[in-house]
């Protein structure tokens, strides 16, 4: 455990290079890595952590490669040139644990522009806050991750347990990115993930399952439409029975510990829709776009199964439709982080030392690159960031006081779970 001088030095060590720290996170939120487009972003975080001395590895994800692993979320883009950055510092005599550090670079898209205040790419601070696109989800915590290691070296010592630093791409979309970097061979005794968690810490959240849903119509002309059939019509009537399917999901919330007190735990988002070919023809077809959550502890294929029931199910009605179903991305499964870790233990102690207040837990329905290190390698994730508002949004935002001290219990973390030499590290300038 540190004690008090060492404590203090780093946390000194924070608030001096705070100023950089944040002109860092602006400089990334102006590079707009949207899916497949974030090779610029990503070129800025490599050179980030060489900077810092670290044994650098990027790669490019292989969807066959990645096919292999149950973990996989179906791919419909191309990944030329989509490539995950980490960076690894490895002290001089490996004493200490080692940690993973994990990001992902990617956002969501922004939206029309002019809804927003000002522009998505700017990145100004006005009034304590940091706005952009991406700002909390989650490029604070990508820059939060590699100051507070520079903290720690700054006050004079160097960690004594491995740490991996990744930039991972795909966490907004199938999750490949995290899983590829696992696939590769990066494991450690606890991971960090600052996503933006409202200085809490994430106990447990859903699986999320992508697809696509194509409705087959039958083309007339308008004239004669009670003879054809509305492929649009029909896709609100699929729609309308997916909705009962998430109603029956919800309704079973009391059976799945840490859902019980939630009104809504699964949420289904239907994201996209597009139909028809021309206005004075009935539409032929319909396509809409599905998100959808399950709850941990259910097998992803289940899931599917039923939704795929449910389409199924249409086609034996009166008027039958044909809707069917295909993977898009996620289908991951949901995690629950137990409790009693040492990891969440020593996390507990250094939140409090910076907030003064006892580290709280919450369940989210969101998807968290934390199911890969949780189900898969059986890796304490503690997901833990900074006060953000309107991810996903427009005006999304982060509180920069959160940033700071989301910063130095990171960096009285990394300290504290690898273990300190008392000897300079080098600084970063």
């Amino acid at each position: 455990m540190l004690n008090d001088d060492q404590t203090r030095r780093i946390l000194d060590a924070v608030d001096a290079a705070f100023d950089d720290q944040l002109s860092f996170t602006q400089d990334l939120v102006k590079h707009p890595s949207l899916r497949t487009r974030e090779a610029s972003a990503q070129d800025l975080m490599y050179g980030a952590m060489a900077g810092r001395g670290m044994e650098m590895d990027r790669w490019e994800l292989d969807p066959a490669d990645l096919s292999t692993h149950p973990g996989f979320g179906p791919v419909t883009v191309d990944y030329s040139g989509v490539t995950n950055v980490v960076g690894t510092y490895r002290p001089a005599t490996e004493r200490g644990r080692s940690l993973i550090l994990n990001g992902h670079i990617d956002v969501v898209p922004e939206g029309p522009s002019e809804a927003w205040s000002r522009y998505p790419w700017d990145a100004p601070i006005i009034d304590g806050w940091l706005y952009g696109r991406g700002a909390g989800d989650m490029k604070a915590g990508l820059a939060a991750n590699l100051f507070a290691f520079d903290a720690v070296r700054r006050a004079g010592f160097a960690p004594a347990g491995r740490i991996h630093f990744q930039s991972v791409v795909e966490e907004e979309c199938t999750g490949n990115g995290s899983l590829s970097a696992l696939m590769r061979g990066y494991e450690a005794d606890a991971v960090i993930i600052p996503e933006p968690e409202e200085d809490m810490l994430v106990r447990a959240n859903v699986g999320v399952l992508w697809f696509k849903v194509r409705v087959t119509g039958n083309p007339t002309h308008p004239r004669e439409m009670g003879t054809g059939f509305n492929a649009i019509d029909a896709a609100y009537t699929a729609i309308s029975a997916l909705r009962e399917v998430e109603e029956k999901w919800n309704a079973d919330r009391g059976q799945h510990r840490y859902f019980e007190d939630l009104d809504h735990p699964i949420n289904f988002n239907f994201g996209g829709i597009a139909g028809g070919d021309w206005p004075s023809s009935v539409p032929a077809w319909c396509e809409f776009d599905v998100r959808a959550a399950i709850y941990p502890g259910i097998v992803a294929e289940q899931a599917w199964q039923e939704l795929q029931d449910c389409l199924e199910s249409l086609g034996r009605g009166p008027d039958p439709i044909t809707a069917v179903g295909e993977k898009t991305g996620f289908f991951s499964e949901g995690y629950v982080l137990e409790p009693g870790t040492d990891a969440e233990a020593m996390l507990q102690r250094t939140h409090a030392q910076v907030f003064g207040r006892e580290l709280e837990s919450f369940t989210t329905p969101g998807y968290l690159d934390g199911r890969v290190f949780a189900l898969y390698a059986d890796t304490p994730a503690l997901v833990y960031g900074p006060v953000s508002e309107a991810i996903h949004g427009f005006d999304e935002r982060v509180s920069v006081e959160s940033i700071r001290r989301i910063t130095k219990s990171i960096a009285l973390f990394i300290a504290d779970w690898c273990g300190i030499d008392g000897q300079p590290g080098t600084p970063v300038q």
